[in-house]
């Protein structure tokens, strides 16, 4: 190789390593972005809480009479009938009294008795006397007396009858707590708790303060999650719609549900610091036969779809400041925020507003501000965070690298 072609083969080689080195080295100008592409895609917008389940129909059995239990008749458990013998308070005490009062029933019988006899003599006395005196032959101080005597006599008898008749309700009052000694199931059921045992003492409830529930039974053929929803969801839940219910106990199983209750009012909160939370049941449509009342569930509750929407990732979505037009007013200063996103055009970034609609898993329905097709600026948050209109920007390809990688 004659020097002429050594030199040209060498510049050659140092031009294509200077272009190579100057391509390694440049760098592409503004900020480095993660970005997508606006599309469309069918939304389904979901609620989540969590919960117990519960049965739909359930009785919690307190006792009316204080005493000791002396027989128990079911477990946990068990399955029971309507009318079917579940316990007994000593009833001893309960038969004593009602004994006691039935004795006073008698003896008030015997008193009406004797009154009404006396009653019925002195009428006929009365009557003689009248006929006597009408005849002249006795005086007017025996007819007044005879009168006297009749008065008196019915007097006894009617306060006679109402202390036979204040008796007799007082037995029949003995013979109800007679009855609450002995408690049998309201309804068809599972025992699901039973919280008392034979030689233990039910205490029954005073005023406002609830009795001992020593049996609860619980009708588990239709049962329901009980769940607590935040008050930023509660506006968009409503009765009738459907559920997807997942239970810890039945893991990789989904239940089919249907709201059938909203909550009006909070549930109390123990402190300040809780979150403010409404009650939702889910009717649960086809439970497992083995389910049991407390089991914890999910249930991710449908508020709403929308097919074919405009739809942009959650991250992308930023708050901006914007000035009022003459005329506007704030509740503060004279700015206002304003929800939008950044597009990509020629290498800048343009807010543009727009307003949203349906939420689903990660992305967000558009309703107005894109038609789609667009390239959105999604992250990351602190370049979103500080990114202003017509700031210069690029793909950060080496994160759409390294993604890539994950994947892989």
């Amino acid at each position: 190789m004659n020097r002429k072609k050594i030199i040209f083969v060498g510049g050659g080689i140092a031009l294509v390593a200077l272009v190579s080195i100057g391509a390694l080295t440049r760098k592409e100008k503004g900020l480095g972005v993660q970005v997508a592409t606006v599309g469309r895609e069918n939304l389904q917008a979901k609620v989540s809480a969590n919960g117990k389940v519960q049965a739909v129909k359930k009785v919690d059995i307190s006792a009316n009479v204080m005493g000791r239990v002396t027989r128990l008749g079911v477990k946990e458990g068990d399955a029971v009938k309507a009318g079917q013998f579940l316990l007994e308070i000593d009833p001893s005490r309960s038969q004593a009294n009602t004994q006691g009062l039935q004795a006073g029933v008698e003896a008030a019988e015997g008193d009406l008795a004797s009154n009404q006899a006396r009653y019925t003599q002195s009428k006929s006395d009365f009557t003689r006397a009248e006929a006597n005196r009408k005849a002249g032959i006795i005086s007017v101080a025996d007819f007044e007396q005879a009168r006297t005597t009749l008065s008196t006599t019915q007097s006894a008898v009617q306060a006679s009858q109402r202390r036979v008749d204040q008796a007799k309700a007082g037995v029949r009052e003995a013979k109800v707590s007679l009855n609450y000694a002995t408690i049998n199931s309201p309804m068809d059921g599972v025992v699901t708790a039973r919280r008392i045992e034979v030689g233990e003492t039910a205490v029954m409830g005073v005023q406002n303060s609830a009795g001992t529930v020593l049996i609860t039974i619980s009708d588990m053929s239709k049962v329901e999650a009980e769940m607590e929803v935040d008050e930023a969801s509660i506006p968009n839940v409503k009765l009738g719609q459907t559920a997807s219910v997942h239970i810890d106990a039945y893991p990789g199983q989904s239940f089919q549900g249907e709201v059938t209750e909203v909550g009006g009012s909070p549930i109390l909160s123990v402190s300040q610091n809780e979150a403010i939370k409404f009650k939702v049941k889910v009717w649960i449509k086809n439970p497992p036969l083995t389910i049991k009342p407390g089991l914890s569930a999910q249930a991710d509750i449908y508020t709403g779809s929308r097919d074919n929407a405009v739809a942009v990732p959650f991250q992308a979505l930023v708050m901006r400041d914007i000035k009022l037009k003459p005329g506007q007013k704030a509740a503060s200063g004279a700015t206002k925020e304003e929800e939008g996103v950044f597009t990509i055009d020629h290498g800048k970034a343009k807010f543009v507003a727009v307003k949203t609609g349906l939420m689903g898993d990660l992305n967000v329905e558009v309703t107005t501000g894109l038609k789609g097709g667009e390239t959105l600026v999604k992250g990351p948050n602190r370049v979103l965070r500080d990114l202003k209109n017509d700031d210069e920007v690029h793909e950060d390809k080496s994160k759409k690298s390294d993604d890539t990688k994950k994947k892989d």
